[in-house]
C-alpha cells in the first residue's frame, strides 16, 4: 500500500467525521434552540386581542382578556363625560402624569373617542380587581360619588376615566393599554399603532 492512498484514505475518514459530527449536532441543536421558543399557548397570551363593540350599549361595559389581564371597555354616556369634569379636584393625578398609559391617551377623558374608554381592570394597589359602580352619589360610597370603579378589597376608588382619587390606597390611575381602532366598532388592545379612530 503506498502513501498516497493511505493519505487520501484518511483525509477521507477526517471528512466523514467531521461531516458526521457537524450532522449529530444539528440533530442535536434543532430541538435545543427550538424549546427557547414560547409555547402557542404563551405566544397566543399575548397576541392582540379583536373586540367588536358595534353592540356595546352607552353606560355598558364589556369585558376581556389580554396578556392575562382584564381589560374593561366602557361606553360611557354624555352624562357619564360630564361627571368626569365634576370630580376632577378630588383626583389624585387628574393629568395622567404617573399613570401608564400610550400618549395618544393623554388627556381628559384618557381615550382615543371620549365615548370609549379601555382600562387594565386591576387596582394598582395590589392587584384586586375593582367593581363598576356607576350610580350617583350611593350610600355606601358617599354624596360626593359620581360614578367609577371601586376595589372593596381596601377601598380604593377610580372615577369613570379610570384615574384614582385621593387619599386612597391606590398609587396610580388604572392602567391604559395599547390599543387601536379598526373602523368605528373594531378595537385591537395590545396593538400599539397610534389612535388610528
Amino acid at each position: 500500500m503506498s502513501e498516497g492512498s493511505g493519505l487520501s484514505r484518511r483525509n477521507f475518514l477526517t471528512a466523514a467525521t467531521t461531516v458526521t459530527g457537524l450532522v449529530g449536532v444539528g440533530f442535536t441543536a434543532v430541538p435545543f434552540l427550538a424549546s427557547w421558543k414560547p409555547s402557542a399557548r404563551a405566544q397566543a397570551a399575548g397576541a392582540p386581542v379583536q373586540v367588536d363593540i358595534s353592540k356595546l350599549e352607552t353606560g355598558a361595559m364589556v369585558r376581556v382578556e389580554w396578556r392575562g389581564r382584564p381589560v374593561w371597555i366602557l361606553r360611557r354616556s354624555e352624562d357619564m363625560l360630564e361627571r368626569m369634569t365634576q370630580v376632577v379636584g378630588q383626583l389624585s393625578d387628574p393629568e395622567s402624569l404617573k399613570s401608564e398609559q400610550p400618549s395618544y391617551t393623554q388627556n381628559d377623558t384618557r381615550s382615543v373617542k371620549p365615548e370609549v374608554l379601555v382600562v387594565i381592570g386591576t387596582c394598582t394597589h395590589l392587584g384586586c380587581a375593582p367593581i363598576e359602580r356607576f350610580d350617583v352619589a350611593p350610600e355606601d360610597l358617599g354624596p360626593d360619588w359620581e360614578g367609577g370603579f371601586y376595589c372593596p378589597c381596601h377601598g380604593s376608588k377610580f372615577d369613570l376615566a379610570g384615574r384614582v382619587y385621593s387619599g386612597v390606597p391606590a398609587p396610580t390611575n388604572l392602567p391604559v393599554p395599547p390599543h387601536r381602532y379598526v373602523g368605528d366598532d373594531l378595537i385591537i388592545v395590545g396593538e400599539d399603532t397610534g389612535a388610528n379612530a
